[in-house]
C-alpha cells in the first residue's frame, strides 16, 4: 500500500511538542528528547579534576628525590624548633636572673623615709616590695600577735608582729605592722592562748619602750585566714585584719625589721636578742628576657620556612610534569 497520504486525508499525528520537520523520537533516544527532562551530566567534571590534581601532587611528593629532600628539611625544622625551645628556656632563666639581681639591689639599698615610698590607705604595688625604709614611732606592748606556720632556714618558726604607731612626718598617727623577728615554733605554748614556753622566750618577746627608729623592708599585706587560732595568734600578716584588732589608719603593707650596725652592716639579731625574720621574697612573676625570646621566635619561623620550601618544590615539580605532558 502506498504510504503517502491520500489527498484530502490527514497524515499520522505528530507527538505533542514535536515541531514541523522533526522526526519522532526512537525508543533509544526518547529520554534525550522528552521535554522537561534534564540531560545526563557527562562523567568526570570538577571532582575528577581535583582528584587528578591531588594525584599529581602525591606522585610528585613521593619521588625519591623529593622524599630525600623532605627528610632533610624535616630534620632541619626539628632542629630549629629545638633551638627555639632552648632559647625560650634561656629567656626564662635570664629573666629570672635579672629579677633576682634587681631584688638583691633593692634589699641592699640605703633606707629612705617611709613617707617617700608608701602612705596610709594607699595600694601596695610591686615597686614597693622589699624597699628599704626607715620610720620613727612607738611600739604598743598590748598590740602584738604571733603568726605560726612559717619556716626560717628550714626550721618551723613563729613570727612576732607588733603595731608601730608612727610619731613623725606626714603619716604621724598611722599604724604600721612590724615583723620584729621570729622564735622557734616549740618556744610558744598554744593551750587556749599563745604564750612563751619559758622565761627566755618571754624576754625575747618583750616590746621595746619609748620612741624607736625602725629600719626594714616593706612586704605586701597577706590574705587573712579564717581558721581558728588561739588568742594572741593570727594566721597571716593581713593589714586589714590587724587594723580591725588595733585600729588605724594603717598601711597596705608591713615592715620586716632589721638592725643596722654603726659600721653600716646589718645584724641578724635585734638588740633585744630576737632574731630578725628573712626579708620579703621577690614576686614569682619574673618575666622573660626579650632578646632570647626574639631568638626563639626566629628559630620557629626558620623551621616553618623549611617545610614551606619543600611544598614549593613539590608544586614546581607538578608544574614541570604538566608542561612536559602538554608538549609531548
Amino acid at each position: 500500500m502506498d504510504p503517502r497520504p491520500v489527498a484530502g486525508r490527514p497524515g499520522p499525528a505528530a507527538p505533542d511538542g514535536a515541531g514541523a520537520g522533526e522526526a519522532p523520537a526512537r525508543d533509544g533516544d526518547r529520554e534525550a528528547h522528552v521535554p522537561g527532562v534534564a540531560a545526563r551530566a557527562p562523567r568526570g567534571g570538577r571532582g575528577a579534576r581535583m582528584t587528578g590534581q591531588r594525584s599529581d601532587y602525591l606522585r610528585a611528593a613521593l619521588t625519591p628525590r623529593l622524599i630525600g629532600i623532605f627528610v632533610l628539611l624535616l630534620a632541619a625544622a626539628v632542629v630549629c624548633v629545638r633551638l627555639g625551645a632552648w632559647q625560650l628556656d634561656r629567656a626564662a632563666i635570664r629573666g629570672a636572673a635579672k629579677a633576682e639581681a634587681a631584688h638583691a639591689a633593692t634589699l641592699a639599698a640605703d633606707p629612705v623615709p617611709l613617707a617617700d615610698v608608701l602612705q596610709p590607705q594607699t595600694t601596695f604595688t610591686a615597686k614597693e616590695l622589699a624597699r628599704t625604709v626607715e620610720v620613727t614611732g612607738t611600739y604598743r606592748a598590748d598590740q602584738q600577735v604571733l603568726v605560726p606556720g612559717r619556716e626560717v632556714d628550714g626550721h618551723p618558726a613563729t613570727l612576732v608582729v607588733t603595731a608601730l604607731w608612727v610619731s613623725e612626718g606626714p603619716d604621724a598617727g598611722a599604724m604600721l605592722p612590724v615583723v620584729r623577728g621570729w622564735v622557734p615554733a616549740e618556744a610558744i605554748r598554744t593551750d587556749g592562748r599563745a604564750e612563751p614556753a619559758d622565761a627566755a622566750t618571754a624576754a625575747l618577746l618583750r616590746v621595746p619602750d619609748g620612741v624607736q627608729r625602725v629600719t626594714g623592708h616593706l612586704g605586701a599585706s597577706e590574705v587573712a585566714e579564717s581558721g581558728a587560732y588561739p588568742e594572741g595568734m593570727v594566721g597571716a600578716i593581713s593589714s586589714a585584719q590587724l587594723a580591725n584588732l588595733w585600729g588605724g589608719p594603717t598601711f597596705s603593707g608591713y615592715l620586716v625589721e632589721f638592725t643596722e650596725n654603726p659600721d653600716g652592716t646589718r645584724s641578724a639579731v635585734a638588740p633585744t636578742g630576737l632574731s630578725h625574720a628573712p626579708p620579703p621574697a621577690m614576686a614569682q612573676e619574673t618575666g622573660l628576657n626579650i632578646q632570647n625570646l626574639a631568638y626563639a621566635v626566629e628559630w620557629v619561623i626558620f623551621g616553618g620556612f623549611a617545610l614551606v620550601l619543600w611544598w614549593r618544590m613539590v608544586r614546581d615539580e607538578v608544574i614541570y610534569r604538566r608542561e612536559e605532558a602538554a608538549l609531548a
